[in-house]
């Protein structure tokens, strides 16, 4: 399969589900909404399915980061024609904003490992049915989205949706499956976290199996978007630009 991976920064790429995706023989192009939305954005076509992945912005910062405008266009329209899309953190809120959801501030912050539960719909579902009731993810986040309407809520924690599926082929999730180490010790230098050590001891300590449970996600959506068929041509969606 050929798949598009949509990053907004240069610290929050695709990381481990690039090298998922490269080790079982896909093809994966990264592009860079923020230093080149024009391209980003202008077409998907030929893309068997979209990974949007996190960044610093919010949903609603359209003013500073006009792109986010035509994002969430593109979204809507890869929806609308049923391309199989995995949105993470940002990316969920903007896939749960596309579908018509809000997304605000949370009622609490999450960082590091929180545990979540997941929701009776998540029986069956490709992704998270074959999941444990409960389990620990990694967030670092201080938005979070409603689940959209019609869609199926996957998992919650004490604080939030955490997880929901829109349609058959579209999932957004709030927590990183995809991360590094460095990658966190990164962010928590630059946000100047006063519980970052802690944060980052977690994840070395743990960083193993939260790297076989990303793996193992990620491969099910790429089965799940083998499943969903061919190719779908997707027209230029960006003109402002």
């Amino acid at each position: 399969m050929r798949l598009l991976s949509l990053v907004h920064g240069s610290d929050v790429r695709s990381e481990l589900f690039g090298d998922v995706v490269r080790a079982d023989g896909h093809e994966l192009d990264e592009r860079s909404v923020v230093n080149d939305p024009s391209h980003a954005l202008a077409s998907v076509d030929g893309y068997d399915a979209v990974f949007v992945f996190g960044g610093q912005m919010n949903v609603d910062e359209e003013e500073a980061h006009p792109w986010l405008r035509d994002e969430n266009e593109l979204i809507r329209t890869l929806l609308a024609r049923d391309v199989p899309l995995f949105g993470v953190c940002l990316g969920g809120q903007l896939l749960a904003k596309a579908a018509g959801a809000h997304v605000g501030p949370s009622p609490e912050s999450e960082s590091g490992f929180v545990r979540v539960e997941l929701t009776d719909e998540a029986d069956g579902d490709p992704l998270f049915g074959s999941l444990p009731r409960e389990f620990d993810v990694f967030s670092m986040h201080e938005y979070a989205f409603n689940v959209p309407e019609g869609a199926v809520e996957l998992a919650r924690s004490s604080v939030c949706s955490q997880a929901f599926r829109v349609g058959d082929c579209a999932w957004g999730i709030q927590f990183h499956p995809e991360v590094r180490v460095e990658q966190i010790a990164e962010w928590v230098r630059q946000g100047a976290r006063p519980d970052g050590a802690a944060i980052v001891a977690e994840l070395r300590e743990r960083i193993d199996e939260w790297q076989a449970f990303g793996a193992a996600l990620c491969r099910a959506f790429l089965t799940a978007a083998e499943r969903a068929g061919t190719p779908v041509s997707v027209p230029d969606t960006v003109e402002r630009l």
